[in-house]
């Protein structure tokens, strides 16, 4: 009889040093979790995608986690899709590997999304071992593969299939955790009982990122930024996120020599944006790299206005974790997606943000403007969405719920 305490284990292709949204958040949750005493291990790749020539350590122990680093190929989120995939399929095999020689009965699988699907092959070992599955959605694939680029692989047929995979474990886990309502519906909608789904919003930490006056950036000055007003966006450029509408409200204030884009990040929509920006001769749109943990305060306060976007098919799909860097930075939001859906609402009712269809750069170009002109409407948009983030996003009150969650389910 086994009589060791149940450990948790956790599923992801990326985990720290790593920069992305959800290394990020799950780093700050296993950390966390262990600091309070529960055995945590996360079963991951060797690779960081902010460092795409990186090579981590197969195993390690940081800050009381197990860290276990399988191999996968490593042509990068800026490669061609098929050789994504290609990495997305190499991690299964020796993800589930290292999941079948080390869980044992009683433990707790928690399975994310990246790559997709890796719930299947999470709840096959769960079943196998006798252990708990626990599903947390950061998207919902296959269905957004269909409203994206990935979709001239997915045929009806094909993703039908993969919905009755991933439907399977989303019945057999003892809960789903979703990221907002519109995703709670969607997964209800498959036939997932409302007592096997469980909204924890992301989250970024408070105490590290928090608003900074502008004057007092950094940045401003190395970047070329001073007596500018900065319109921003920080994060991924992936397939999900809108740009056209940012492209040609560029166009529009092509003239205002005062106001500035800035782009920081990387993702598979970089090199377009970076051409479409060349080919038509604007200025005043700037291109920056993901910046380090210990600059992101310096990064996020150097813009004035964070812009937050999301094609409006995958409203309910997945939902933009930069949202929250940008409200605990204390700066409005300019959100370009879905005017009805989570986020749009979430501005709406709280005054930290403005919402636009995405198309209506016209409305998005008279936005910026009026804010240019208005600091003082600035601030207090601002000041509302850090108070927001406090209320509801802040790192502890998430971490508090998936401890709560977590024990519930290991018991």
């Amino acid at each position: 009889m086994d009589s060791r305490a149940p450990r948790i284990f956790f599923v992801n292709r990326f985990f720290f040093p790593d920069l992305t949204a959800t290394s990020q958040i799950l780093s700050d949750l296993a950390f966390a979790l262990a600091e309070r005493g529960l055995p945590v291990t996360v079963i991951t790749s060797r690779l960081r995608n902010d460092v795409p020539k990186a090579v981590l350590p197969r195993r390690e122990n940081i800050r009381g986690v197990e860290v276990v680093r399988v191999r996968t190929s490593r042509f990068g989120g800026e490669a061609r899709l098929r050789w994504r995939l290609f990495d997305y399929m190499s991690f299964y095999g020796p993800a589930t590997l290292a999941l079948l020689t080390r869980v044992r009965r009683g433990d707790l699988i928690v399975a994310k999304t990246d790559p997709p699907l890796v719930c299947v092959f999470a709840s096959a070992v769960a079943r196998m071992r006798g252990a708990r599955l626990v599903n947390w959605l950061q998207d919902v694939f296959p269905e957004i593969a269909e409203k994206t680029q990935m979709g001239v692989f997915l045929g009806g047929r094909v993703a039908r299939w993969l919905k009755k995979l991933r439907d399977a474990s989303l019945h057999r886990a003892r809960v789903n955790v979703v990221l907002g309502d519109a995703m709670r519906r969607a997964i209800a909608a498959r036939g997932v009982p409302q007592g096997r789904i469980r909204v924890i919003a992301n989250w970024v930490d408070e105490r590290k990122i928090t608003p900074l006056p502008r004057e007092e950036s950094a940045l401003r000055a190395p970047w070329g930024l001073e007596g500018k007003f900065v319109v921003g966006y920080s994060g991924n450029m992936g397939q999900v996120h809108e740009f056209d509408t940012i492209i040609s409200t560029a166009a529009r204030l092509a003239r205002r020599e005062d106001i500035v884009f800035v782009l920081i990040g990387r993702g598979k929509q970089r090199w377009v944006l970076e051409g479409e920006v060349k080919e038509r001769g604007l200025q005043n749109v700037r291109f920056k790299p993901y910046q380090d943990q210990d600059a992101l305060r310096e990064s996020l306060g150097v813009l004035d206005v964070h812009l937050v976007t999301q094609k409006s098919a995958v409203e309910g799909l997945v939902l933009p974790s930069k949202l929250y860097a940008a409200l605990a930075a204390g700066r409005p939001v300019i959100f370009i997606g879905p005017t009805e859906g989570d986020v749009a609402r979430l501005l709406r009712e709280d005054g930290c943000g403005l919402a636009f269809a995405p198309g209506d750069a016209d409305g998005v170009a008279g936005a910026i403007e009026q804010l240019a002109a208005d600091r003082s409407y600035c601030e207090v948009m601002g000041a509302n969405g850090r108070r927001l983030l406090e209320w509801r996003f802040s790192r502890d009150s998430a971490i508090a719920a998936w401890e709560t969650l977590l024990r519930e389910a290991i018991g």
